[in-house]
């Protein structure tokens, strides 16, 4: 016999293990209604909160939310990932440009380049123009400045 509490479904807590099916869509903004990921159409994935993947105040929202169930979540670009910052959008020379990536690269308007910061950690920026000796790259997270609406299954919780 199965006892009431081994029955009880499995709570997602700071420190879970996920196992679901996303989707999020950009509800304003020059993109508004387009989806930035969606995982219904194949393999669920994983999400370990606490360790950057989401947003925290995307994570904050699946907190208390039980196995096996389906809703939507809404939230506001400053709760997302934030306003756009113009001071993100920044000019590189091509020196540090070419010193980043792999000799003979090339770019296209578009391409997500990864850069090397001073203390070792790594940035990413989209290319969105180019120049004379310069290129100019947006490090603005992609989801900043959007408000987004994300449909979620969680499937399993660790």
């Amino acid at each position: 016999m199965i006892s009431p509490i081994d029955s009880a479904k499995a709570v997602v807590r700071p420190d879970s293990y996920l196992t679901l099916h996303y989707r999020i869509e950009l509800t304003t903004g020059p993109a508004a209604g387009s989806v930035f990921a969606d995982t219904f159409a194949s393999r669920p994935a994983t999400l370990q909160l606490g360790m950057g993947q989401w947003a925290p105040p995307m994570e904050q929202a699946l907190l208390g939310r039980e196995e096996s169930t389906q809703f939507s979540i809404e939230l506001p670009a400053a709760q997302a990932y934030g306003e756009r910052n113009p001071e993100l959008i920044q000019r590189v020379t091509n020196a540090m440009l070419e010193a980043n990536t792999e000799p003979g690269t090339v770019f296209e308007l578009g391409d997500i380049v990864e850069f090397f910061a001073p203390n070792g950690g790594r940035y990413s920026g989209i290319l969105k123009e180019r120049g004379e000796g310069w290129a100019l790259f947006d490090f603005n997270h992609p989801l900043a400045g959007a408000d987004l609406r994300i449909d979620v299954s969680l499937l399993g919780v660790l």
